[in-house]
């Protein structure tokens, strides 16, 4: 497998691609295959690409991303405990809970979290409802 940088000629489009070899890419190229996703032009071509990275470099770049990447996962975990902790969780009837407590002037012990659609989250937001979202970690030791 071989990835090119390609650019269409007609509409300047820059898109990756990949090709079973470099001798697919001509074949398909000569049979007018190979088309712009943007304007349909067949005027494709080959443009610069940069050079892999040999494995070391590679692997220390993925390492350092990796440290970073543990680095945050382990800090929205204390954000998770502390929310677990704290409130109270209410599964997929969040939307249904936040607007009961809203409306109902609900005195909560605990304050809730759950999970709700994009939808719900906004329509609780337009209804002066404040809720907020946070990344979660799943955590995969259980």
């Amino acid at each position: 497998m071989i990835k090119y940088k390609l650019i269409c000629k007609n509409c300047e489009l820059s898109f990756d691609s990949w090709f079973g070899s470099s001798l697919e890419f001509e074949r398909l190229k000569k049979k007018n295959f190979l088309n712009c996703h943007k304007c349909g032009s067949n005027q494709i071509e080959k443009t610069l690409m940069a050079p892999s990275l040999s494995k070391k470099s590679n692997f220390k770049l993925n390492h350092k991303k990796n440290s970073k990447l543990i680095g945050i996962e382990k800090e929205i975990k204390k954000y998770q405990k502390f929310i677990k902790d704290n409130f109270k969780y209410v599964g997929k009837n969040f939307a249904y809970e936040a607007r009961s407590i809203h409306y109902n002037n609900k005195k909560k012990e605990k304050g809730i979290f759950g999970t709700a659609t994009n939808d719900e989250i906004n329509e609780l937001k337009e209804e002066g409802i404040k809720t907020e979202i946070i990344p979660w970690v799943n955590d995969k030791s259980n």
